[in-house]
């Protein structure tokens, strides 16, 4: 039998990455036994804290550990479930399951998989430097710049690297779970679990679900002012060089220091706007996507097409359809 450790942060979590984990892991037991896949559960489950000590989450859930840390001599698998609020103080909080994880790492060579933003508490580990890794879109520029040695996928749902795993944010973790029940149950049992939950299966990323609000947590004004300048002027012509010129820098020291601040070139981030505005534009007008594409500064329909893909997901007319509530009621 496999043990599964699905940890128990102290001081704010996602309850629902710790409950999930544990119904969808039950639910691949049962499914396992009952149709004659094993004889007994595959994994062994516990919640595992740094204490016995019930977590208090959102003041209406209260979740006890079945074991400590110092219990688990031995784990196949650790779920690094979701935590929130002031990430630094949050690890600081759970320093002691980073210890945790690089022992049973590197004595057991266990699979360690974090959702949502429990990346942060694995990237900790030192573990995932030189990996890929995804986590939620809101907290991707703070991630990129405390983990400058982790690679982020920030498209993705899942990542996969050499036994180490991660999700995108919130409800994506379902999807990761579902992966990690497939790799250890096989995918009969994966679709029996997607379609008891209501899972979307083999879901892959969450450009779709991405808002686009600028990165402005740095401190460079006058790259702050060109930000907000292309914000309110995406639908015109705009150019690097004027920009630069704006801010008095040459093209070159614009574009390197526009990077640094914001993790985007200047053509990259007028793209991220435009699309955002067109996003915008698609879920509450009755504009046509060749009406939309003008009105966001565009004049050629595949350039807009396939920037509209990279940045979304979908087609202009793909997420129209899905999220314009006039076409939805169709």
């Amino acid at each position: 039998m496999k043990h599964l450790s699905i940890l128990v942060p102290k001081g704010t979590a996602i309850v629902d990455t710790i409950i999930g984990s544990l119904n969808l892991f039950q639910m691949a037991n049962n499914y396992y036994k009952r149709n004659g896949l094993g004889t007994e559960d595959l994994f062994e489950i516990d919640l595992v804290g740094i204490s016995m000590e019930p977590q208090a989450y959102s003041k209406f859930f209260s979740v006890t550990p079945t074991k400590t840390i110092d219990d688990i001599k031995k784990t196949d698998l650790i779920i690094v479930t979701g935590i929130v609020g002031d990430l630094e103080k949050q690890i600081e909080l759970n320093y002691e399951f980073v210890d945790f994880m690089k022992e049973q790492r590197v004595k057991n060579n266990s699979e360690i998989a974090s959702l949502c933003r429990g990346a942060f508490l694995l990237a900790e580990t030192g573990l995932m430097n030189g990996k890929s890794c995804a986590t939620h879109w809101l907290t991707h520029d703070k991630f990129k710049n405390r983990y400058p040695g982790v690679n982020l996928i920030p498209d993705k749902i899942i990542s996969e690297d050499n036994g180490i795993y991660s999700s995108g944010g919130a409800y994506s973790f379902l999807n990761l779970l579902l992966h990690l029940v497939e790799k250890n149950y096989g995918r009969e049992t994966a679709i029996w679990c997607s379609k008891v939950a209501e899972i979307d299966f083999d879901r892959l990323d969450q450009n779709q679900f991405v808002i686009f609000n600028g990165q402005k947590e740095h401190s460079d004004q006058e790259i702050i002012g060109a930000q907000e300048y292309i914000e309110t002027h995406y639908s015109e012509k705009l150019s690097v060089e004027s920009l630069a010129e704006q801010t008095a820098n040459s093209t070159r020291n614009f574009i390197r220091r526009f990077k640094k601040a914001t993790n985007n070139t200047p053509i990259e981030y007028i793209q991220r706007v435009r699309i955002e505005a067109a996003k915008k534009k698609l879920e509450s007008s009755t504009l046509t996507v060749q009406q939309v594409m003008i009105t966001v500064g565009y004049n050629d329909d595949k350039t807009f097409r396939t920037l509209f893909k990279r940045y979304a997901g979908l087609t202009p007319l793909e997420y129209r359809n899905k999220y314009n509530r006039e076409m939805a009621m169709v």
